[in-house]
């Protein structure tokens, strides 16, 4: 014979006389659309004695992943994604010996600049 816990069969745990409205689907609530860049729209549901400053402005879009904001109109812009670099892309920005010592050269000399005019 298997015995489960002290809930009464066909109770719902945690539900009591009290605050049972405030909670689960009997709870006031209110629905907000979200649009992302490309026209998908995601609804989200907020409970009603919600402040609207605390209701997001901008949510991730579970459809494409991108931001989704409140404003139909105006959705946000697709987030611009650089393209991935290679090691050899990075080595083709590096500078020459000629511009490194170039900049090695002017901070220096900045910094005799500065410390000639701090000792003055």
């Amino acid at each position: 014979m298997a015995s489960g816990g002290s809930a009464i069969r066909g109770s719902r745990v945690g539900a009591g006389p009290m605050g049972e409205q405030d909670r689960g689907f009997h709870a006031e609530r209110i629905q907000v659309s979200y649009w992302d860049a490309l026209g998908n729209e995601t609804v989200r549901y907020f409970a009603a004695n919600l402040p609207d400053e605390e209701i997001p402005e901008v949510i991730d879009c579970p459809t494409s992943g991108l931001p989704a904001g409140r404003d139909k109109a105006n959705p946000p812009s697709v987030a611009k994604l650089e393209p991935y670099k290679t090691h050899l892309a990075y080595v083709k920005e590096r500078r020459t010996e000629q511009e490194a010592e170039q900049l090695l050269e002017d901070a220096l000399q900045q910094l005799r600049e500065r410390r000639g005019t701090v000792a003055k």
